[in-house]
């Protein structure tokens, strides 16, 4: 390839990123000064619940593919080969599940925050607990996601590290503290149609100067880049189907069912039926994203072949060679690198701005409005905007520190996949077994985050430290005519690990599975031994009635012994008054068309318009 200098953008490349910074804002400030001028908690927080389904799915998309995503999915592929797409195989299930199960229980209970459905279900000590878990995860999260794509853009293109992470945070923090949600869904739309458009430029131009997309495909074959169906069981193995497949399903359980990010975007749907079909289109469009993914992995190897411009020296980390492949590929056609740097930092946008949103709303609902006296409505509203400027502040923080962690980079990250399990784990816990009570619930949250920080930072330590040395084998083949061939194979002899060692060694996929197993095992022994919670001590709308539908076989009175038949399966228990956890008037909780009788989705809810009393809901069956 010969000498390779530093390379930078042109002219337009810079206008094209400058221009999606200024749409971004744009979009914010229309929503600002339009509408009800985000003038109360429920339209600021939760877009007065009336987002359509389409702009909700493509926000649900852009929230969780973040620059980070962009970035690693094809130099993953590059390096390790095509076995990364068996992902998609745990789509399936892993939104099919939160569209019938966790969206119909959150959005009957007309929650602002997934933690208060902690409260309604176990105690207000659990909601705390859950909260302030979510808003750890989300704070060192947000740093990595805005300093990842500034350094590898400043590391190959020389762009000013501390300009794009200053630009893309206040830009972030002013389009979401003035707009709301409904800012933040409808950039989140934007953005997510210049991430395709950015993607799809570098695949076709890279296809196009490889020789077409049959020859792409022929030399990642030859260079054994193309993975078979790896069918095994062992979860020590990075990347297996299995642990893609299924260990993947409960990762998709922990972002698309429990996440206060998305949870809110169901939420703000018109209907309950919305939300579920938001859920449904998330899935054509999250397999689009990953074989985009893969796509530019196969075209990187295609140009690159064995020879990576990590292995030459040209960047440092993984994470650069995508951006190196990018600049390299389209330096000859000014605008395209600019586009698909838009398209990078449209996806730390769409996360970053959806982390505020929902650390506002979290902080507002769980930590603030339960413990200090009714606001007015003014008051309420100017108090989540100033936190959603505090967490942005909060973010550019974080950023800074994550310059300073260098290595421990992967760490971070490590802490956003090992946080989820254990939440996904507390619902599951309260949703799924109607005997766990609230002194399970918070021994179990509290085991399943010492289980998973353990193995995370133990798998962390054990990697950094000095592996084994290769043993190597010479092969030494009999002399072909004039020509002797001496083969030599490397081949790492690495016994398996067992005991400690093993657990550390499980492939990163399972730790949202085995974490929230942690809590629900946990949870529910310290339950029995604490004395289990009856059927009639809990409240209608919190169980999902999942044990019942499976032991449909067995006589009622013998469920009802098991505890099987739940307030969601017994329709005469679900027409008893549910009373909410008392809202005032800037509660968000209802829309301003509730105060009447509403008959929706076949469940009732019965409304009771005045301020300071508690609103109540009936609930039939899911």
């Amino acid at each position: 390839m010969g000498d390779v200098v530093q390379m930078h953008f042109s002219t337009v490349d810079y206008v094209i990123f400058v221009v999606l910074l200024v749409a971004s804002a744009g979009i914010g400030l229309f929503y600002a000064f339009s509408g009800g001028r985000q003038r109360t908690t429920q339209e600021f927080l939760l877009a007065d619940r009336s987002m359509r389904c389409l702009p909700v799915s493509l926000s649900l998309l852009a929230t969780f593919q973040s620059a980070v995503a962009i970035l690693g999915a094809p130099s993953e592929i590059y390096t390790y080969g095509t076995q990364y797409w068996f992902l998609g195989c745990s789509y399936f299930l892993g939104l099919l599940i939160p569209a019938h199960i966790f969206i119909p229980v959150f959005y009957r209970l007309r929650l602002s925050s997934a933690y208060e459905y902690l409260e309604l279900r176990f105690s207000k000590s659990v909601r705390i607990c859950g909260t302030v878990t979510f808003i750890f995860q989300m704070v060192i999260y947000m740093g990595v996601v805005l300093y990842a794509p500034a350094l590898a853009l400043n590391a190959v293109t020389g762009f000013d590290l501390w300009g794009a992470v200053l630009a893309m945070g206040l830009v972030c923090t002013l389009y979401t503290a003035l707009g709301g949600l409904k800012a933040v869904i409808w950039t989140d739309v934007f953005q997510t149609i210049v991430m395709f458009a950015g993607q799809l430029a570098v695949i076709i131009v890279g296809t196009h100067q490889a020789g077409g997309i049959a020859e792409v495909w022929r030399k990642a074959q030859n260079g054994s880049r193309i993975a078979s169906l790896d069918l095994n069981p062992d979860p020590l193995e990075r990347h297996t189907f299995w642990t893609l497949g299924v260990g993947g399903i409960f990762l998709m359980l922990a972002l698309y069912g429990v996440n206060q990010a998305q949870v809110q975007r169901y939420l703000s749907s018109r209907t309950e039926k919305e939300a579920i079909m938001s859920c449904y289109a998330v899935f054509p469009c999250q397999q689009i994203v990953l074989t985009l993914g893969c796509l530019m992995g196969l075209v990187m190897f295609a140009r690159y072949g064995e020879e990576s411009p990590l292995d030459q020296g040209y960047v440092k980390t993984n994470d650069q060679m995508v951006l190196y492949f990018v600049m390299d590929v389209l330096r000859d056609l000014p605008g395209l690198p600019g586009l698909f740097v838009a398209c990078l930092f449209s996806g730390a946008l769409s996360t970053i701005s959806s982390a505020f949103n929902s650390l506002a709303t979290v902080t507002m609902e769980d930590l603030i409005k339960p413990h200090v006296p009714p606001m007015t409505e003014a008051r309420a509203t100017l108090l989540s905007k100033m936190l959603a400027l505090g967490y942005g502040l909060v973010c550019l923080a974080m950023a800074y520190i994550a310059s300073l962690m260098g290595s421990v980079l992967q760490a971070a990250l490590s802490i956003f996949g090992m946080v989820g399990g254990p939440l996904l784990g507390i619902f599951c816990l309260g949703m799924f077994f109607p005997w766990a009570n609230s002194t399970g619930a918070l021994v179990g949250l509290g085991s399943g985050l010492i289980m998973a920080f353990w193995i995370g930072i133990g798998s962390f330590v054990s990697r950094m430290s000095a592996s084994v040395p290769p043993v190597i084998n010479a092969t030494v083949i009999p002399e072909l005519g004039n020509m002797t061939t001496t083969v030599m194979t490397l081949t790492t002899t690495k016994p398996r690990p067992s005991g400690v060692q093993a657990l550390y060694s499980l492939s990163y996929m399972w730790y949202s599975a085995h974490n929230s197993a942690t809590v629900v095992v946990v949870g529910l022994l310290v339950s029995f031994l604490t004395g289990p919670w009856k059927e009639k001590e809990l409240n209608p709308g919190t169980i999902y009635p999942v044990l019942g539908n499976l032991l449909f076989f067995l006589p009622k009175r013998y469920r009802e012994k098991l505890c099987c038949v739940t307030p969601l399966d017994d329709k005469s228990k679900g027409q008893q008054p549910y009373q909410m956890a008392q809202k005032e008037s800037n509660g968000v909780g209802l829309t301003k068309d509730e105060d009447k009788l509403r008959d929706e989705e076949g469940g009732q809810i019965i409304i009771q318009s005045t301020s300071n009393t508690p609103h109540t809901l009936q609930e039939t069956a899911l």
